[in-house]
């Protein structure tokens, strides 16, 4: 019975990442888990064959995983809500392999789906013989399979593959480079290829999931979804917030608005500041606002820092130590500048000028210093 990877046995060129990519939909039925380690292992196979078949596509100088999806070119390169899938596949299969948490098998579809896309995405470009395909959970395998869960979690793959094994796979790749990269253009130009987009509910029980998960968060616990606030500037008066972040003393740490993942996860901006006024009036803390389309997340102090990009959702210990920085810092401006530093007025005027920029929330301040004395004295010469 033909499966979602099935097809890539017909193709030889995808020798290298096809086995890896059918094991993982083969093992689904049994263990989740294992379906979202060996998802991962077929994706890092697989860009490993887009960075031999592309030249220009630059290999950085780290080739692991997270390198390698980051690398501009590469990035570039890829279908931008297609890359956008491509962390939640390492996240969870990082989640199967370090921690004991259960990985839902609802996930390991999803990540299974984000595999196939991004194949899909390679076909595109570089197959001989592309054919537009959608992934289909009905042709998941339903039977059960006999798997050693240690072995599997202590390699971090499903399928034992040599190294010699890889690399002569790649250099088979590498051989064909000029042709495959030649033919991308024209291939762009001929065919169709369109993401999945996924809905904002979608995005938040997935991609954002996962990422508190793996910063060591506990659903019904320490988080807690659709939080019901009041004082909403709205008729009801009232508003759900997606995630509260809750401190050992029970007080909120930060709100999380979702959305969904073809939107700027800015548009979210708001929504959490209007959250954080309820729950401040509420509890008496001003939460830390997130906000994200599981692709991009932002974070926002209000009270010390404009909203800036960041890699994640932060642990609890990170959002507990921001809130006591706020009763513990020190206002810059009564800090006296000590002569040992400096005794010069202007750049004592210059440290100033910074303390304050760092006061208004701004993270980066340009300095540009200016020797009109030593330039008078260059041209004297």
């Amino acid at each position: 019975m033909p499966t979602n990877f099935s097809y890539l046995t017909q193709c030889p060129d995808y020798a290298l990442f096809a086995p890896a990519a059918a094991e993982a939909e083969q093992v689904l039925s049994s263990s989740p888990a294992m379906a979202a380690i060996g998802a991962r292992k077929a994706l890092e196979l697989a860009i490993k064959w887009v960075y031999a078949a592309d030249s220009t596509i630059t290999l950085p100088y780290k080739d692991n995983l997270q390198a390698l999806i980051y690398e501009p070119s590469f990035k570039a390169a890829v279908d931008a809500a297609t890359w956008g899938k491509l962390p939640y596949i390492i996240k969870l299969g990082n989640l199967a392999v370090h921690t004991e948490k259960n990985i839902p098998q609802s996930d390991a579809v999803l990540a299974l789906a984000s595999l196939f896309e991004f194949i899909q995405w390679l076909d595109y470009c570089y197959g001989k013989t592309y054919v537009v395909r959608a992934f289909d959970e009905s042709l998941i395998p339903k039977e059960k399979t006999a798997l050693d869960i240690k072995a599997v979690k202590a390699k971090q793959a499903l399928l034992e593959q040599k190294d010699t094994e890889i690399a002569r796979l790649l250099e088979q790749i590498e051989d064909i480079s000029k042709q495959l990269t030649d033919s991308k253009a024209q291939h762009k130009e001929q065919r169709v290829f369109a993401a999945e987009e996924l809905s904002e509910f979608e995005t938040r029980k997935k991609y954002i999931d996962v990422d508190l998960k793996l910063m060591g968060w506990t659903f019904g616990d320490d988080v807690r979804e659709e939080v019901e606030v009041a004082g909403m500037p709205n008729n009801q008066g009232i508003g759900y917030v997606d995630y509260v972040l809750y401190g050992k003393d029970g007080l909120p740490l930060a709100v999380v608005e979702a959305k969904r993942t073809s939107k700027d996860p800015k548009a979210g901006q708001q929504q959490a500041k209007l959250y954080a006024d309820c729950l401040e009036h509420i509890t008496g803390r001003r939460p830390i606002t997130f906000f994200t389309n599981g692709f991009d997340t932002f974070v926002w102090d209000d009270k010390s820092s404009a909203p800036r990009k960041t890699s994640g959702i932060f642990a609890r210990a990170d959002l507990e130590k921001l809130m006591s920085r706020r009763t513990q810092r020190k206002p810059l401006a009564n800090i006296e500048i000590q002569d040992v530093i400096t005794d010069r007025y202007y750049q004592k005027e210059a440290i100033r000028a910074v303390c304050q920029s760092i006061e208004d929330g701004h993270r980066k301040s340009r300095l540009v210093m200016r020797r009109a004395r030593a330039k008078q004295e260059l041209r004297a010469v």
